[in-house]
Order: C-alpha cells, then sequence, then structure tokens
C-alpha cells in the first residue's frame, strides 16, 4: 500500500515539473496546474506516511501558488507543509511556516483566517516554548481586536495570560490581565471583570506589590455592581489580612469556593499566597482559652500572674 501511494506521489511530481517547463511553443510555466500536481503528490506521500517528502511537495505546490499571485493558497501549502514537521515532531520549524503562511493570509486580506493560524501554531509550541505560544497568541488576539472580534481576542488573551502567570512572568502577566479586563468592561460582561480583578490581585501580591493590588480593586469600585459583589467583600478581606501579616485570614479567602473554583493558574497562586514575612499572626493560645472560657477565666488568668510575681522578682 506504502509502495503504491509512493509512486502514484512520483507519477504527480512528475506530472508537476512538466508543467512547469517551457519550450518553443510553450512560453510560460503553467503554476496553477503544477500546484494542483504538488498537491496531489502530498498527499499521496503523508498517506504513505513519508512526511519529509510531503512536507517538500508541500513547499513546491506553494512556490507555484505565489508565482501565480495565489496567496491564499500558497498560505494553506505552507502550513500544510508545517503539518507535516509537527508530523515528525520538529515543531520549531513547524511554527515558523505557520507563521510565514498568517502573514501571507493577512496580506491576501484575509485576517481571521490568519488568527486562526496563529492560534494553531501556539497549541503547537505550548508545552515546548511557552515564550514563544505567548507571543503567538498576543498576535492572534491582535489581529481579532482590529477585526473587532472582541470574544475570539478575549480566547487568545486569556491564554496568553494563563501562560505567563505558568512561567512566573508576573509583570508581564499582570498587563495581559489588564488587557483582558479592559475589553471585558467595554463588551459590559462585568461578572467577568469581577473574575479578572481578583486574578489581577493575586499577580500582584505575589509580585510583593500590595499597593498595585490596593489600586487595583479601588478602580474596580466603578465597574457595574463590583461594590457590594462577594468578590469585592472577598478581596478586601484579602487585602487586610496581607496587610496585617495574617496568614490565617489569607488562607480563609484563598480557600473560599470563590478563589478556589479559579482557573487553575489562578487558583494555585492562592494556595500558595505567603503572608510578608511569612507572618502566623495568630491569636495566643491563652487568648483563645480565655475567649471560649468567658470573662471569669479572664479574671482568674490575670489573679494567677498578679499572684505569681506577688512576691517580688527575687
Amino acid at each position: 500500500m506504502a509502495a503504491q501511494k509512493i509512486n502514484e506521489a512520483l507519477e504527480h511530481i512528475a506530472k508537476a515539473e512538466k508543467y512547469l517547463k517551457t519550450g518553443f511553443l510553450k512560453w510560460k510555466p503553467d503554476y496553477d496546474s503544477a500546484a494542483t500536481e504538488y498537491g496531489k503528490a502530498a498527499v499521496a506521500f503523508k498517506n504513505a506516511k513519508q512526511f519529509d517528502q510531503a512536507r517538500e511537495a508541500c513547499l513546491r505546490e506553494a512556490e507555484a501558488h505565489e508565482n501565480n499571485k495565489a496567496l491564499f493558497h500558497a498560505a494553506k501549502a505552507y502550513e500544510q507543509a508545517g503539518m507535516m514537521l509537527k508530523e515528525m515532531q520538529r515543531l520549531p520549524e513547524a511554527v515558523q511556516l505557520i507563521e510565514k503562511a498568517s502573514m501571507m493570509y493577512l496580506e491576501n486580506g484575509t485576517p481571521d483566517t490568519a488568527a486562526i493560524a496563529l492560534e494553531r501554531a501556539g497549541k503547537l509550541i505550548e508545552n515546548v516554548s511557552p515564550e514563544k505560544a505567548v507571543q503567538l497568541y498576543q498576535q492572534a488576539a491582535s489581529v481579532f481586536e482590529n477585526e473587532e472580534r472582541l470574544r475570539q481576542a478575549l480566547e487568545m488573551l486569556g491564554k496568553a495570560s494563563r501562560l505567563l502567570v505558568r512561567g512566573r512572568r508576573l509583570d508581564e502577566a499582570a498587563l495581559s490581565l489588564q488587557k483582558e479586563k479592559s475589553i471585558y468592561k467595554e463588551i459590559e460582561n462585568y461578572p467577568t471583570c469581577y473574575k479578572k480583578t481578583i486574578a489581577q490581585v493575586l499577580v500582584h501580591l505575589h509580585r510583593n506589590d500590595y499597593v498595585a493590588a490596593e489600586r487595583c480593586v479601588r478602580e474596580s469600585y466603578s465597574i457595574p455592581g463590583f461594590n457590594g459583589s462577594e468578590d469585592c467583600a472577598a478581596l478586601e478581606q484579602l487585602l487586610e489580612g496581607y496587610d496585617q501579616q495574617d496568614q490565617d485570614q489569607v488562607s480563609e479567602v484563598c480557600n473560599s469556593p470563590l478563589f478556589k473554583y479559579m482557573d487553575n493558574d489562578y487558583a494555585k497562586l492562592g494556595l500558595t499566597l505567603v503572608v510578608p514575612g511569612g507572618g502566623m499572626k495568630k491569636k495566643s493560645p491563652n487568648a483563645a482559652q480565655d475567649k471560649a472560657r468567658g470573662p471569669a477565666a479572664v479574671g482568674s488568668h490575670a489573679d494567677e500572674e498578679e499572684d505569681e510575681y506577688s512576691g517580688g522578682l527575687c
């Protein structure tokens, strides 16, 4: 079966090369027909699991389309060449070709297809190079935003923000989250703005920037419905605990369902948040016992201390 497909592919290659030849009665290569044959060869090589030869056929197809000024079809062929590289686990090279395809889509006037290609490239490289994936998602978001497809832009920005948090690139994550929040506010999705504020505060506190975290909450009071929401109350409690170095209060807030059921990357920020100095500001055991036993116990405890030192220090 594989040998048959390889022979079929080679026949298509031979036909393509024949279409590209010129002669006394044929002054111009037939790029369109050559591209079609190279495309058929690529499919046959792919079916025979000959991915490197399939990649080469795709590149020749793309070149023929470019010579024929058919940019959209050339971009598609470059994308297919990238997919062949993916099959060979040559992911950085695959991403390069898909990026090239996206640029051609933009040049051709099909920005949506360009953004989708960039997203596809981001998914390919995410586990190998998160930094590159962030760049690709941000580029896709920019294209979608320019086309006023804000929901798709937000999806791409969200992926970038989570990767930045995962990679501890917190300064960039803070900026990315602010961008998300601004667009959600623009489309009047206020409840999601509240959630982005929580994520922002967690990022700022992990950056040890209490002032930025507090300012973030203060600015969010202008978002309709935020003041008085459970998100607002939880954040005020979190900031109070952090400011007073009360680890118990901070942990209680961060372990609440509101925080624990956020996107996993932000939930982890909450669960690992430690107040400055790693403080564990707790009430003394005696104070806790006295509170449980009532005012009489407090008086009794005070009497014991007085008796202990009633004879002086000697």
